[in-house]
């Protein structure tokens, strides 16, 4: 079983659609795959019970559980466990990052995310574990993305490859209680999603 966490000091960077459009596309793929909601939120709860399929699985839980959550997921035959965590929660974020085997930290290509990913980044060195910064919500022209990845990379953090771009489909897709691989199976946004989702398979050997 691999585990991922999905961490960010900031609201708004987007943890919660990666986590549930890499959890569709791990199941798509027939890893089996459970979301585990840390946020107070519920966003990934809440999607879940609008969804018409049952998998990928979601539990809602706190920081305080996450061990016998993860030893229960694996006993079930979990393959894939992917920690959606809550933003402003030192606590919660180090928690996962401790217990996974990759991190990943969604940003948006703006000023005020960039500050805050550097708290990210301490929590990341704090657990040992290996983190990767995603871009999120890139837009398709200008330069502000490639200049966003500059800048995480001065400060010492590796950046995926593939970005995701800022695309309505992710949105809708939530709403209707689907991925975007789903909801539109051949646009842009499915694509990129699955490009994300092969490449983490790497990162994180699953």
């Amino acid at each position: 079983m691999k585990t991922i966490a999905i961490i960010s000091q900031k609201g708004g960077t987007g943890k919660t659609t990666l986590a549930l459009n890499l959890a569709v596309a791990a199941e798509r793929s027939g890893q089996s795959t459970v979301i585990i909601d840390l946020d107070p939120q519920a966003s990934a709860k809440g999607w879940h019970d609008h969804r018409q399929a049952e998998a990928p699985v979601v539990i809602s839980s706190q920081a305080s559980q996450l061990s016998k959550i993860l030893a229960t997921a694996e006993t079930h035959g979990a393959k894939i466990i992917i920690i959606d965590t809550a933003p402003h929660s030192e606590t919660s974020a180090l928690t996962s990052a401790r217990a996974a085997d990759l991190i990943l930290i969604p940003c948006r290509p703006g000023i005020f995310d960039l500050r805050a990913i550097t708290t990210s980044v301490d929590l990341a060195k704090l657990s040992k574990t290996p983190a990767v910064a995603i871009l999120n919500a890139a837009p398709p022209r200008g330069t502000l993305p490639d200049e966003a990845e500059q800048a995480i990379q001065a400060i010492g953090l590796e950046v995926s490859p593939i970005r995701l771009g800022q695309r309505a489909a992710f949105v809708h897709s939530l709403t209707a209680g689907q991925g975007v691989l789903e909801y539109e199976p051949s646009g842009k946004a499915a694509e990129e999603i699955n490009d994300v989702y092969l490449w983490v398979r790497k990162q994180a050997s699953m």
